[in-house]
């Protein structure tokens, strides 16, 4: 018994660490929208700027940017008012575009490219799924190992 215990903790204990996959990026930004239309862009901006538990998940994340390109809400304070659209990946990708290409077309959709991984310190390979709310582009990225 002891053992089935020790294997069903360290079973759990692997699946809590388990890197967010797709499902989890888009169930964020899906989750993000909802609030949006809940409680209004004002309060989702604050919710992601303080780094609010339910929409930052240490490397999953919510991030909202305008139709212009403009990041106006993001964990890392630094990049809010800014238009990196022409800043490119690691391989001189223009993932930004691509991103906002798809917010202000089809309303949602993935975009790959490489990105450094706050965690690791690493470029790493990164998906992330946009989804367009009104006026604004809410924004979930995964990394891929």
């Amino acid at each position: 018994m002891k053992k089935l215990l020790c294997v069903a903790s360290l079973l759990c204990c692997q699946l809590a660490l388990a890197a967010p996959g797709e499902k989890d990026a888009v169930a964020l930004a899906e989750r993000g929208a909802q609030y949006v239309k809940q409680h209004g862009k004002a309060d989702m901006i604050a919710k992601i700027n303080n780094k609010d538990p339910e929409f930052n998940q240490g490397a999953l994340y919510l991030a909202m940017r305008d139709l212009d390109g403009i990041t106006i809400a993001h964990p890392t304070k630094a990049l809010i008012g800014k238009n990196l659209l022409d800043v490119p990946d690691a391989d001189g990708k223009p993932f930004r575009q691509e991103l906002l290409a798809l917010a202000k077309g089809k309303g949602h959709g993935w975009v790959d490219y490489k990105f450094r991984n706050p965690e690791t310190g690493k470029v790493e390979a990164k998906s992330t799924y946009v989804l367009r709310v009104g006026d604004v582009a809410l924004e979930a990225g995964i990394y891929k190992h």
